[in-house]
């Protein structure tokens, strides 16, 4: 046997290790979160009709911890995405199509009640503000499968001025919302402001209680409606594409604000989040307070979300303040409204 013969033995030899090796690595990856996916439907009590859908999501849930786990490598973020929420087995488009629901070109804009900025002169600012410390916020809620991000958004920011102006936290209805605003569309999307136009026009809206969340589109229950347990006199809106205004409104009291949600909120886990957005707004949410970040004194509004206390620091957000954009990052200063007591 010749020394050439040898020399091409041993390459095949080394090729053939070496492509054990990798299939072996394969193979364990796949075991690896295969496990996790096992454990992560669990955990989120995610049953499937059939193998085929189960193999379907298995292969949607590794594709996502994959761009989680790129992403996070990367460094150098001033935040962390994470697989770990009830989000991990849909698509991108899956997840925006039922979690969202803004839809702020798809309503005649209407100007009741928004000549006026109240807030416009107020000086006396301050430098942080979080309305959980005043007790103005309630626990996070979940809207599950149905876009009526609007009416969380709307509620929230209604229990929030209730509690400042009466001193009692109530649970509102967003059911409600979903089922008698005509107005708007239910779990197929809405406007902030036509939700308060609706409330006003009610003369209030009922309690959690009373009309409680089904996460789904229903006949408006009139008899429940008419249980009034919080009231507004109407609504504001903040000057557009004014991060000052918007900081004013927000140190006085909790405001609905619109977003433009992209591929990273999904798996958004902790910092404070600096990009990217979605192309269009898409998505309501409430601004409870602002601050700076404890690592790095960057700024951020503080955002309280409707998606579950899986989902981000235990249901809310820290979106960057001042990013250099007058509409503010993903547009949070661009569709922001305010209730009024």
């Amino acid at each position: 046997m010749g020394f050439t013969t040898l020399v091409v033995i041993a390459i095949f030899m080394v090729l053939g290790n070496w492509a054990s090796q990798a299939s072996s690595r394969t193979l364990h990856d796949e075991v690896t979160v295969k496990n996790m996916h096992e454990q992560w439907a669990q955990k989120y009590g995610r049953t499937y009709a059939d193998d085929a859908e189960k193999e379907k999501r298995f292969k949607i849930f590794r594709d996502n911890a994959d761009f989680v786990e790129k992403f996070n490598n990367k460094g150098n973020r001033t935040y962390k995405l994470g697989i770990d929420n009830v989000f991990a087995d849909l698509t991108s488009q899956e997840f925006l199509t039922y979690y969202t629901g803004f839809r702020p070109t798809h309503f005649p804009k209407s100007s009741a009640g928004t000549k006026s900025f109240r807030y416009a002169n107020l000086t006396n600012v301050s430098d942080t503000v979080d309305w959980r410390e005043q007790g103005a916020v309630n626990e996070i809620k979940n809207q599950r499968e149905c876009g009526c991000c609007w009416a969380f958004s709307v509620v929230a920011a209604i229990e929030g001025i209730t509690k400042i102006k009466t001193g009692k936290l109530v649970s509102l209805s967003e059911q409600q919302l979903v089922d008698c605003d005509k107005k708007n569309e239910g779990c197929n999307g809405g406007m902030m402001d036509t939700a308060f136009e609706y409330i006003k026009e009610n003369g209030g809206i009922s309690s959690e209680e009373d009309y409680p969340y089904q996460g789904r589109d229903g006949d408006c229950d009139s008899q429940k409606a008419r249980e009034k347990t919080a009231t507004i006199s109407g609504y504001e809106d903040v000057t557009q594409n004014n991060e000052e205004d918007l900081r004013k409104a927000v140190n006085q009291q909790p405001v609905s604000v619109g977003i433009a949600v992209g591929d990273e909120f999904q798996f958004y886990e902790s910092g404070v989040f600096t990009g990217g957005c979605g192309e269009r707004m898409n998505h309501a949410v409430t601004l409870i307070g602002y601050g700076y970040s404890d690592e790095d004194g960057m700024k951020y509004w503080l955002v309280r979300n409707s998606w579950g206390t899986s989902w981000g620091e235990s249901g809310y957000m820290k979106l960057q303040r001042e990013a250099g954009q007058p509409e503010g990052l993903c547009g949070i200063a661009s569709a922001a409204s305010y209730p009024i007591i």
